[in-house]
């Protein structure tokens, strides 16, 4: 049922957000060198690694490493990257990954390869089993400003208390969190 939840929202959301992609597209090209999609490795359900894009809103040659852990993360913002990640817009591409099954619109935010502590923590609670999401019950409860226990506590909840009508409250959630900005850091 998820799966074709998750089929119908995708091709409702690709028809309304197709110009917006269009246009954050040429953005991204046109304010800054390379491209504009930045493919990174993320880790999805049983840790098995994928690829997952972004618009890119940091400039080519930032560490691969979570925002969190650079140093003054801002320079290496690209010119509208502030915009794209407080906006949210540069997740859109993700939408390829919920057409692929590597990812739901539902489910914890995939850890980048080298989330090592992160990673850890998830296979221990079994978070690990669950199909990562563009959104998530972490998301609308701090996002960028929860430590990583806190998080994986939230995951673990989501786990347990996983249901149709949970991911669609979290969806509406994540849109009224997208358009206040809440929880954003960089």
């Amino acid at each position: 049922m998820k799966r074709i939840f998750d089929l119908l929202l995708v091709g409702c959301a690709g028809i309304v957000l197709a110009v917006p992609v269009i246009c954050v597209a040429i953005l991204v090209r046109l304010t800054s060198k390379g491209s504009a999609l930045y493919w990174s490795d993320r880790v999805g359900r049983n840790n098995v690694l994928f690829k997952m894009p972004k618009f890119r809103s940091m400039q080519i040659g930032t560490p691969v490493v979570a925002t969190h852990l650079l140093n003054n993360p801002d320079t290496y913002l690209t010119p509208i990257g502030s915009f794209l990640r407080k906006s949210s817009l540069d997740e859109l591409p993700q939408l390829w990954n919920i057409i692929k099954g590597d990812m739901s619109f539902v489910g914890p935010r995939p850890a980048l390869f080298n989330q090592a502590d992160l990673i850890e923590l998830r296979t221990r609670c079994g978070v690990h089993r669950l199909m990562p999401g563009l959104t998530g019950w972490a998301q609308i409860n701090g996002r960028d400003e929860l430590p990583i226990p806190d998080k994986v506590a939230l995951d673990v909840e989501y786990l347990h208390r996983q249901s149709l009508w949970l991911d669609i409250k979290i969806i509406f959630l994540t849109a009224l969190k997208v358009i206040r900005r809440d929880g954003i850091v960089h």
